[in-house]
């Protein structure tokens, strides 16, 4: 179908308004015998009864089952190529203690980029030498706790903070190791917004001065240089764009080796999902598989050993697992050239799942509590907040009868939107839930408007006011 205003040109009609696109869903996503989509054994409608709406929905056994292949994926090409691999959850796919333990238990490390973010990982358990401590701008407060929890790895982003983790480690009596994270220059097929291997971006340093810097690292006593980071993007579905950013951080890794052995090369992450049924991202095997070729064979042009890998997969790992349910507000009929656009409002919206108004993300959408023998009918799925922009599905084909009450599930919601939400509008952040063998438990508390209320301090002071005017007999 060509691409027009209306309707994107990977959109066609569909045969079947209620099918489930199998790389789009949780690997365990069905209807039952009554039509209503089932998600980790529990049907969507029982957990709206009882936990509410909008409600993100993880599926436990799925999220744990993505880690463990990713683990498989990424050991199993550097034994290829005989060396031994890191594989980091990335976390600001989304962080919780549970996701922490489910990640650990399946083999990996966790990546932090906040205070915040390594406070959750320590304390869900994590091994504080199997954690990755990111970030552009790390306060000196950040820095400071990363050295004295112990952490694996701090992630030197600008030629400031080689001082600052130097000092900070000196300080703590305690050798800190580090990775200098670099600019490649390879930019990923991806959103502006969402490359960041530009080097007119904020993060890292340009590649041509890795060399100097890594020596100014190892001018320090109280810092070991692990090696280079970089990352090149987000939801990249091949291993092109990793191999050719490894091929050019390998010179520079060979530079630095002739001074002193560079023990690892991190790659990052960035491996793409489907978010529709248009999206083909190559399995990571092979993705894996790819990368290690190129990383050999780098090695043998520049005549350096193969160093020890890491990479740092988020969204592959969370995003799939995770579904969304809301609950359908209002059916509008809108015209449009060629026919009629139905915007169907839900009772969430840009506060829960920002990516749409942020990227122009693309996602899909079904009725979950029923199937619908109805003609398939173009719709935009709208939130609730007042904002022209506030849609989470721009473009979709549901049942024409799609109702008010229907309930809708919104797909690969695991990654970035729970992280990103907000309350807009004063809206409450929706609890997330985990599922798994037919049982459903809440991992992350839901937010009520009276703890937004509470936070306000000018409401306190006026509820102080007129308890002393009630208490004031003239």
């Amino acid at each position: 179908m060509a691409s027009t205003a209306s309707v994107p040109g990977w959109l066609s009609v569909p045969d079947d308004a209620n099918a489930l696109a199998p790389l789009v869903w949780p690997s365990d996503a069905a209807r039952d015998e009554a039509g209503r989509l089932v998600i980790g054994g529990r049907d969507a409608v029982s957990l709206a009864a009882e936990f509410g709406t909008p409600l993100y929905v993880v599926d436990e056994a799925d999220a744990r089952a993505r880690a463990a292949r990713i683990a498989r994926a990424f050991d199993a090409a550097a034994a290829s190529i005989g060396t031994s691999v890191t594989v980091y959850y990335a976390g600001k796919a989304f962080l919780s203690g549970a996701v922490v333990r489910w990640v650990t238990d399946e083999g990996l490390a966790v990546d932090v980029c906040t205070g915040g973010e390594l406070a959750v990982a320590l304390a869900a358990g994590a091994d504080p030498a199997r954690i990755g401590f990111h970030g552009n701008n790390k306060s000196l407060a950040e820095i400071e706790r990363g050295v004295d929890a112990g952490v694996g790895a701090i992630v030197i982003d600008s030629e400031i903070e080689i001082e600052r983790v130097a000092d900070a480690a000196a300080r703590a009596g305690r050798i800190q190791p580090v990775r200098l994270r670099v600019n490649s220059g390879v930019h990923a097929s991806t959103h502006e917004f969402l490359a960041t291997a530009h080097e007119d971006q904020k993060f890292g340093v340009p590649l041509d001065r890795a060399v100097e810097l890594g020596a100014r690292i190892r001018s320090h006593a109280s810092l070991d240089f692990l090696g280079l980071h970089c990352h090149i993007g987000s939801q990249i579905f091949d291993a092109a764009g990793f191999a050719e950013s490894a091929e050019r951080l390998l010179g520079v890794h060979a530079e630095l080796s002739k001074a002193a052995p560079v023990p690892e090369l991190n790659l990052g992450g960035g491996f793409g999902i489907a978010y529709t049924s248009a999206d083909e991202p190559e399995p990571i095997e092979q993705i894996a598989q790819g990368i290690a070729a190129a990383v050999a064979n780098g090695c043998r042009v520049h005549d350096v050993p193969v160093p020890k890998l890491a990479f740092e997969p988020g969204r592959s790992i969370i995003g799939p697992a995770g579904v969304t349910l809301y609950t359908v507000g209002t059916i509008k009929p809108v015209p449009i050239d060629g026919g009629v656009r139905h915007y169907v409002s839900v009772d969430g919206g840009m506060s829960d799942n920002a990516r749409t108004a942020l990227y122009g993300a693309e996602y899909s959408a079904r009725i979950a509590s029923r199937v619908s023998d109805a003609a398939p009918a173009l719709v935009r799925v709208a939130g609730k907040h007042c904002e022209s922009g506030d849609i989470v599905v721009d473009a979709e084909y549901l049942p024409g009868d799609v109702a008010p009450g229907d309930l809708l599930a919104v797909p690969a919601t695991g990654a970035y939107c729970w992280s990103l939400a907000s309350n807009y509008n004063h809206v409450p952040r929706p609890p997330v839930v985990a599922v798994r063998d037919g049982v459903a438990r809440i991992i992350v508390h839901g937010e009520t408007e009276a703890q937004l209320l509470s936070r306000d301090a000018g409401l306190e002071a006026s509820a102080g006011n007129d308890r002393a005017i009630e208490g004031n007999p003239a």
